[in-house]
């Protein structure tokens, strides 16, 4: 590829919220929009990782659908020749290329993987799936089916970043030049800039971050909720008794969280809006500021939601997926080739 590639992706199972736009949606589209024409973007759905944990099966294809509307309504520029958006399952050079970086993979080094113990540890024996325990190789096949260089990643995908680092460098070691390495995560972050981790907290408990696995969903804002639901939960949300309003993550996190989002939904610094709530004693003034913020947000993105055309998404995607199927088909080719599946020189 001319261009150096930028590869990113959200999970399309279970309904948008909040936390996704604002921390990693919006965030995605920002990026797009700053660096299509000098790099080339990659913008996935993992539909693959969708189900390493229990999903409705009978409601992911219409989700993942769903979902690409939302990029859509984002403002994400569909048109733009070196945007391009696809479905993993739909490129069959991830899977196959999987098994073969697998047999390269330890069993020790999936097993100190932290997210899998974080993920692991909520479920019942008998629902942890081996998908569970290999996600990072797939994910480490995701990168590099495309020579990617830049993949924006949360804290709690840093490890597996570094995986496919250390698998690239390995297979590369071994078989020579194979695959483009991905920028270390101190590289990742200088050009991402630190703030791609943004986290969304929950409403009713803010010390985890907001989750569309929440069983709940009570302090959750779906993407989807009418202005009376969103409402209630802003106005539920907890708070604590300490009577004052200051931005102090540590021993007040939702009043924190409240702030973070009203600054974000209103296009204001954290700084500005902390300084102009500081000092005051009721909490109930800033809960009504962000439940109009948020209600405003939801009616204006649910307008647009609506008003993405069908048929227009279904080309870029079509478009897209034939030019990915060839870009990771060469590599899976040249992988084979090096592991003696395929001739050499053909």
């Amino acid at each position: 590829m001319s261009k150096p590639v930028i590869l990113t992706g959200l999970r399309a199972n279970n309904d948008l919220h909040l936390g996704n736009y604002l921390g990693a949606l919006l965030p995605m589209v920002d990026m797009a929009k700053q660096h299509a024409g000098e790099y080339q973007i990659n913008l996935f759905v993992p539909d693959l990782h969708s189900f390493t944990t229990p999903v409705d099966h009978s409601k992911l294809f219409d989700q993942i659908l769903q979902n690409l509307k939302v990029f859509a309504a984002a403002g994400l520029p569909l048109e733009h020749e070196d945007i391009h958006i696809y479905r993993q399952s739909f490129i069959t050079a991830h899977s196959e290329l999987t098994w073969i970086l697998d047999c390269f993979t330890g069993f020790g080094e999936m097993s100190r993987m932290t997210q899998f113990k974080d993920k692991s540890a909520k479920l019942s024996q008998d629902r942890i799936s081996v998908g569970l325990f290999n996600y990072p190789v797939l994910m480490a096949a995701d990168i590099l089916l495309y020579g990617a260089s830049y993949v924006p990643v949360g804290d709690d995908q840093t490890q597996h970043l570094e995986f496919t680092r250390d698998i690239a460098e390995r297979m590369n070691k071994q078989f020579g030049d194979l695959f483009v390495v991905p920028k270390p995560v101190t590289e990742q972050h200088t050009f991402f800039g630190k703030e791609q981790g943004l986290r969304v907290k929950d409403l009713v408990d803010p010390t985890k971050k907001m989750s569309k696995s929440d069983e709940t969903g009570t302090g959750v804002i779906f993407l989807t909720d009418n202005a009376s639901v969103a409402r209630k939960k802003i106005m539920s949300a907890t708070t604590d008794s300490l009577g004052k309003i200051s931005y102090d993550t540590t021993n007040q996190p939702g009043v924190s969280n409240l702030l973070q989002i009203l600054g974000l939904l209103a296009n204001k610094s954290l700084e500005a809006v902390a300084k102009e709530y500081a000092g005051q004693s009721q909490y109930g003034a800033l809960k009504e500021a962000v439940s109009t913020a948020v209600v405003d947000f939801l009616s204006d993105f649910q307008t647009k939601l609506a008003a993405v055309d069908e048929h227009a998404l279904l080309n870029k995607l079509a478009a897209s997926e034939q030019t990915m199927n060839q870009t990771a088909s060469q590599t899976l080719h040249k992988a084979q080739q090096a592991v003696g599946l395929r001739p050499k020189g053909q």
